[in-house]
Formats: C-alpha cells, structure tokens, sequence
C-alpha cells in the first residue's frame, strides 16, 4: 500500500443520511447498535499509519514512535465487542510500515487489546516480511503459533515441511473457528502471494471443514489488473482480481493464480478480503466458484479513514457493510478516489437461513 503525500484519501462525509438498514438514524459519533439475532463481523484495513522517528510518514521526527490509527480502530473495536456484536476481527495484512522490531512491538501493543476478548486473524503482507524471499521472521517472532494454541477457536497454522519456519511458519498462514448467528465459520488468513504449498495446505483445510462456511483473508486480491508501469495506472488502469504479485519471487502466486489453484473449487467458500490497494481504495465484485457458489470479494485500505463492519442479518440473508471512521465516529459516504457511495456503504445478498 502506498499513499501520496497530499494525502487526498480523506474521506468526505454527510451526517444527513446516516442509516443503517431498519430506519435507525445515527447521531454524531454513535454506529447504531446491533439488533437481537444479528452479528458482526470487523475488518481491520492496513495499518501502516506510523509516525515519530524512523518512520515514512513522518520524516526527520525525533518524536516517539505512534500509531493513533491503529490505537484509535482497536480501541474502538474493543469497546463496541458487546453493542456491535463481534464474533470475529479480521486484519488484512501491512500490519507495519516498515518491517522493524519498533513497529512490531507496537503493532503487538494494539493487536493485544483484542487478545483474549475476541476470535481474531492476521494476514501477513508484503510490508510484513522480506518481499523477495518471504520471510516474515518478525511477524512471527510477535504474532507466533505458541501466542493462540490455548484458544479453542485457533485450529493451527501451515508448518514449513523444509523446517525454515522463517518462509511461510509459524502462523504466516493460519485458521480460526467461531460461530455466530447459528452457523459454524472457518476463517483462513494467508500470506500475500502464499506459494502452492501453502495452497495445497489451505485447499486440506477448507476440505475439512467444508461443513462450515469459508471465509479466506489475503492481503493482495483486488486492484490493477496488471502490474502497472507509471503512476496513472494505479488510478486508471483496468481493475479487478490482480494478475500480479509482489512477494516470494518464483515461487509466490498471484491473486488470479490463488483462484485458480485453490479458491474457486469450495463450495463452503462465501468471501474473499483483501487490502493492499490504497491507490484504489474500495472495490468489490462477485464470482462464481466451479461448484456454483458465489463469491463476494471485497477490498478495503481506506489510509486512516476508516475501517469495515459487516453486519450479518441470518433472517434476510443479508450482511450489511459499512465503512466507518472511529477517529471521527461517522461514515465513509465517498472519497476523492471512489466517489460512488455503494462502494463504501452496501449491502450483499448471502444465504444463511433456507426458508428465506
């Protein structure tokens, strides 16, 4: 994820039509509770938002090293757990900015709000690790398999055959079990362009659990369709499941590859999450796996502007996806980037309950 320096990824909000579905109007700061026999599910965009000393965004500082964008979302998300109802936290991956033990230690400071309340998982991206090689040793040394194996709703993580757990081990790529609203979930959180022997081990792990509903979380997925070659590209170029990739080298898949090879052939599979392009800042389509179940895929790097609640109403097979700004306690309604407002604020049809 990269952001120009004239910060135009703001978002620009009205306070005149702030609803969710229902009729339930919003005050100022206040996302409307979460109704009986409803949940929520919170995806936690890319947090490289860093300053103080040493950082990108923040040149020549001498200040302590902050992320008030990540301790403002964690905050936030902690403290609604009950009214919005969170049965999972998902994070998209670009945890840091740069790949540093400063920034992971903070990183490890927000994440462990979460930890112990709620069912949570991490997707690893191309800022998290060593891009050309894979090697994700900090994220691991923070966020390591020995961190979650006393939680029942952690179900393991994919174990480096070759014994380098610093490629791909030791929850780089893991799996999570919750249930809500009824129904039984298995979550996938993937490196960015995980290589075929990580697929071979998630296409096992949505086999055995194909009695639940799937729901993968990967860092790279929509964007530019090709690897663009100037600036414009980001913004203009055709856009949808990426034909490229930017870590493992040889051996790393892109978005279209992981399709291929993996995603499209499960049925229990229901949506794809993904970050990374805050160039294109939003995005979402639908696709159809071989088996014939649709797909939601859904991108969200909003910079500091937001993060995204999906609301799943089980009685009108509906999950209702709002992006929301904790910072400043209202709704993305449009950006400079992607004015449309059904790309922040939307509504997805998905069968939960068969008499409906």
């Amino acid at each position: 994820m990269t952001y120009p320096s004239s910060q135009i990824l703001t978002c620009v909000f009205t306070l005149t039509s702030l609803l969710f579905a229902g009729g339930n109007e919003l005050n100022a700061g206040e996302l409307p509770a979460a109704p009986d026999n409803t949940f929520s599910i919170v995806i936690i965009p890319d947090t490289q938002h860093y300053k103080g000393i040493d950082t990108k965004g923040d040149l020549g500082s001498k200040a302590p090293l902050s992320n008030k964008v990540f301790a403002g979302w964690t905050d936030w998300i902690v403290s609604n757990l009950d009214q919005q109802r969170v049965a999972f936290v998902s994070h998209v991956g670009d945890i840091v900015d740069k790949n540093n033990r400063e920034q992971w230690a903070l990183a490890r400071v927000n994440m462990d709000k979460l930890h112990g309340k709620v069912p949570y998982g991490i997707s690893v991206g191309n800022h998290d690790m060593v891009g050309s090689s894979g090697d994700s040793s900090l994220f691991q040394e923070v966020f390591p398999k020995s961190r979650f194996t006393d939680f029942d709703w952690y179900a393991g993580c994919f174990e480096n055959p070759t014994g380098k757990a610093s490629v791909s081990g030791n929850n780089a790529n893991s799996v999570q079990l919750f249930e809500a609203g009824g129904m039984k979930f298995v979550a996938l959180h993937l490196e960015c362009n995980a290589p075929d022997d990580v697929l071979a081990w998630a296409d096992s792990i949505l086999e055995k659990y194909s009695d639940r509903r799937a729901m993968v979380t990967s860092h790279m997925g929509l964007g530019p369709l090709e690897k663009p070659k100037s600036s414009s590209d980001y913004f203009d170029a055709a856009k949808g499941r990426m034909k490229w990739k930017k870590c493992h080298g040889n051996r790393g898949n892109t978005p279209q590859q992981m399709w291929e090879k993996c995603f499209s052939k499960h049925k229990n599979l229901f949506m794809l999450i993904s970050g990374d392009q805050g160039r294109t800042q939003a995005m979402k389509q639908e696709a159809v796996g071989s088996q014939g179940n649709t797909v939601h895929e859904l991108l969200s790097d909003y910079g500091a502007s937001g993060l995204r609640v999906m609301r799943f109403i089980p009685a009108e097979n509906k999950i209702e996806v709002r992006t929301w700004d904790p910072l400043k306690g209202r709704l993305c309604e449009k950006t400079s980037y992607v004015p449309s407002r059904d790309q922040h604020q939307f509504t997805l049809e998905y069968k939960m309950r068969s008499d409906k």
